[in-house]
């Protein structure tokens, strides 16, 4: 099978090349952190500009046809970079549910304002007793004449303190773990009845807990379906899962190379430390991690851009559990090997590990997904 990209996918993964290795330093990713947004909204712009948020939507959209591969190129290359604007939140998870199960005017309106840059958008979907069950949902929304009233809670909402629009899956019928019965709604952050608790995760990112009472949507405001939004739920889920598998090969190869690197200058008894041969040993298992996991993000990739749903699920699955694996081999092995140093905030190893380290967590573990697996008829 020729895995070689197109002309248009190495021009993409050239650009992102270039605006990280110019303009997204360690340095200026850490001075980014600390400002109110925790993250840059000229670099936001400037995506913008480049067609990066209109990169996977649809021509019809308005966007750009991008498949699940381009996207793996764009993430795969911010994982180097370790972004942190909101790409994953607003552009793949929010933005797919809209551009899928969104009407005419959703698209003109919410997606349209996505793809120029001008609204954010998160996917506020986690609750506390789930525990990754996505039909597993207690907020609630009421019919009420043409509108509906939502009440509940939502918790690790990415990108939740600059989001101007929220999709919201809530139980519109059935009991709290029925698969029917859930209806996603598209929520106007600043509306009355949302209460926000903003932080900084581990990773340098941003989140919400989100609270709504009593808050009033319009029945034109559903996406998809009323009672049947589990599926698309899954699918802003699923483009999620393959996004973050990409950043995390991405930060896996930036780990090995630098600690092969460090290991050739590091000395110790008056040679450097890579001559050791229990320590090649271990690099190399980092790097034969390291290609596992973009071997199974290439497949899941390929799987996505086609129609068999099954094995697209398989395949997400199988590229979560790696990276849950692989990605903590690497990442522990490459502080070890640097040392002391490895655990400080001047270095960037134990950032690109805190980064992977909390993408293991995201969207299923690897228990989760493990038996996610299994269970994929």
């Amino acid at each position: 099978m020729d895995f070689s990209f197109s002309e248009e996918q190495s021009l993409l993964q050239d650009s992102v090349q270039r605006f990280i290795q110019n303009d997204y330093t360690f340095d200026s990713r850490q001075k980014l952190l600390k400002t109110d947004d925790g993250f840059s909204r000229d670099n936001w712009a400037n995506f913008a500009e480049l067609g990066w948020l209109a990169l996977p939507f649809s021509e019809e959209s308005g966007g750009f046809g991008g498949t699940a591969v381009e996207t793996m190129i764009l993430m795969e290359e911010f994982g180097k970079g370790l972004v942190v604007e909101p790409y994953v939140s607003t552009v793949i998870m929010a933005g797919s549910v809209i551009e899928a199960g969104g009407t005419a005017a959703h698209k003109e309106g919410a997606l349209a304002e996505i793809m120029a840059g001008t609204k954010l958008a998160s996917l506020a979907y986690v609750e506390p007793q789930a525990r990754f069950n996505l039909a597993d949902v207690t907020t609630t929304a009421t019919a009420d004449g043409d509108n509906y009233t939502i009440n509940g809670f939502k918790g690790v909402v990415l990108g939740g303190p600059s989001a101007d629009l929220l999709v919201v899956p809530a139980r519109t019928s059935g009991d709290q773990k029925d698969e029917s019965g859930i209806t996603l709604f598209l929520v106007d952050a600043s509306a009355s009845g949302i209460s926000k608790r903003d932080y900084p995760t581990i990773d340098g990112l941003q989140a919400s807990e989100i609270n709504f009472e009593s808050v009033s949507v319009s029945a034109d405001d559903v996406l998809g379906e009323v009672g049947n939004g589990l599926s698309l739920l899954e699918l802003g889920i699923n483009n999620g899962i393959l996004a973050v598998g990409a950043e995390a090969v991405g930060a896996m190869e930036v780990l090995y190379k630098t600690t092969v690197e460090y290991c050739k200058t590091r000395e110790q008894f008056g040679q450097p430390i890579g001559k050791f041969q229990v320590l090649q040993h271990r690099m190399v298992d980092m790097f034969m991690e390291h290609e596992q996991a973009k071997s199974l993000l290439y497949m899941a990739a390929l799987r996505m851009s086609e129609d068999d749903d099954i094995e697209a699920r398989k395949a997400i699955s199988a590229l979560k559990v790696q990276i849950g694996k692989g990605g903590r081999f690497v990442g522990q092995n490459a502080i070890q090997l640097h040392g002391g140093m490895g655990m400080t905030d001047e270095l960037n190893v134990g950032h690109y590990f805190k980064r992977i380290t909390a993408i293991e967590t995201l969207f299923g573990n690897v228990d989760h997904h493990l038996k996610k697996y299994a269970n994929v008829a």
